[in-house]
């Protein structure tokens, strides 16, 4: 599966769907005299765009200074666990958004979050009883639905994260990573008409993604439209160089189209960046290179 520079994705094949991270308001929850105990409510927030290690930094000082209701430090607990899955420190965020659920059972974000960052770690299992938990808080957590179709993806079971996109955009229309997701899903599933619809959908507002150019990419190569298919392909890897199934893909494509010297050198590239590709093309339903 494949992960935007946002972080929302995860490595590999598969559409851009979101590892989707939910800050809390900490200024809903406390109402300090302080100024310094207000700025770090507001570093914690990341209020006026402050890097992570700053919120991390404003999260930790409020923590410490232990004047926060149990409902404001499961806030900043979760804000805190938010930054360090930003800034790639996975194991830290899972114990933050551990402490967050301690101290706030019935708080629903810190769960989606704590089942995003068990996708990121490859935890499946952990992963969805996490996103199930989060759900059953709140059944109208589309960003939820997003994460656990992803757990879906990994697992293999299309039928079940295409349900959960469908709930997703039903629940928030415009959250472009249930799109793009839905996209990459029904693409693998073979409704590829409906899938290139939610692709384009996806790029008439965000056309600089990646994902979504490699996920219509396949479509058309499904669609035996090799042309189009490289075209996708190649726009994909002007936004990341180093997509692996975009490679794959348009090598694919140019193979069908009569380059020989160029889809092996595409296929040869893929296989590099990503061992074992070949055969998640295989069970994405293309089949792969002799």
């Amino acid at each position: 599966m494949k992960c935007s520079a946002s972080g929302r994705v995860i490595q590999g094949l598969a559409p851009a769907f979101a590892l989707l991270l939910l800050l809390g308001s900490l200024a809903a929850a406390e109402n300090p005299q302080k100024s310094d105990y207000l700025e770090n409510i507001a570093l914690c927030n990341g209020s006026d765009g402050t890097s992570f290690a700053v919120r991390i930094n404003g999260c930790t000082a409020f923590i410490d200074s232990g004047q926060g209701t149990a409902t404001a430090l499961a806030i900043a607990y979760n804000n805190r666990g938010n930054a360090h899955t930003a800034m790639g420190d996975i194991d830290r965020a899972l114990l933050d958004f551990d402490q967050s659920i301690k101290l706030d059972p019935t708080y629903a974000k810190p769960f989606n979050n704590r089942g995003a960052a068990y996708l990121r770690k490859g935890e499946y299992d952990l992963a969805l009883k996490a996103l199930d938990d989060a759900i059953k808080l709140n059944p109208n957590y589309a960003r939820a639905f997003v994460n656990r179709a992803g757990v879906y993806l990994k697992k293999n079971e299309y039928d079940r994260a295409a349900r959960d996109y469908d709930e997703a955009i039903r629940l928030e229309p415009n959250l472009e990573a249930a799109w793009s997701g839905r996209c990459w899903t029904r693409a693998i599933l073979g409704s590829l008409q409906a899938a290139l619809e939610d692709c384009n959908k996806v790029l008439q507002s965000w056309p600089n993604d990646a994902a979504t150019y490699d996920s219509r990419g396949l479509i058309h190569l499904k669609m035996e439209q090799a042309g189009a298919a490289i075209e996708d392909f190649s726009t994909a890897l002007r936004f990341d160089p180093k997509l692996a199934s975009a490679f794959y893909g348009r090598g694919l494509a140019r193979l069908a189209s009569g380059d020989k010297a160029g889809g092996d050198a595409d296929i040869s590239a893929a296989k590099t960046i990503q061992a074992g590709i070949d055969n998640d093309f295989v069970r994405y339903g293309v089949r792969g290179s002799n």
